[in-house]
């Protein structure tokens, strides 16, 4: 199992992103080890990535996103990533995904997601992008979840 802080894997979050949005997603002047600490711990952000299998799992949740979805490290890092929303908003997610597939990456998104403990709420102004790594393989795709609206 992956760790938290793991190096490579901040790697891959944020060189993907770097390269296909232009900007940084964390402050600059940071070290990877700082960074990816950072971005585990310290984001402001909720962050979500998931890998290629044909019905993905989430292979990294932030802090944040363990406290927007209810979930600790072992359990959101086990849990099927089209599990974040309930039935009826699983084929707009999954036409989303498609997009970002497509495209490579989208900002703006806005969804319906539930937490661990059934509660719902959108996600909003959502970044997804694919995860490259420095050899053009994909790996998966992450999200960038700035902020959160209860219904």
């Amino acid at each position: 199992m992956r760790s938290s802080t793991d190096v490579d894997f901040f790697r891959l979050l944020t060189n993907s992103y770097r390269r296909l949005l232009g900007k940084s997603l964390v402050p600059a002047g940071m070290s990877d080890t700082e960074g990816a600490t950072w971005l585990y711990a310290a984001a402001p952000f909720g962050l979500l990535a998931h890998d290629t299998q044909t019905d993905p799992v989430f292979v990294y949740g932030n802090a944040r996103a363990q406290a927007i979805f209810g979930y600790d490290w072992n359990e959101i890092t086990a849990l099927r990533s089209r599990l974040s929303a309930q039935s009826p908003e699983r084929a707009a997610r999954q036409a989303f995904l498609d997009q970002v597939t497509r495209d490579g990456f989208v900002t703006g998104y806005r969804g319906i997601r539930i937490a661990k403990g059934g509660q719902r709420f959108w996600i909003e102004n959502a970044t997804v992008w694919q995860l490259f790594d420095d050899s053009g393989v994909l790996r998966g795709q992450a999200a960038m979840i700035p902020q959160v609206t209860a219904l």
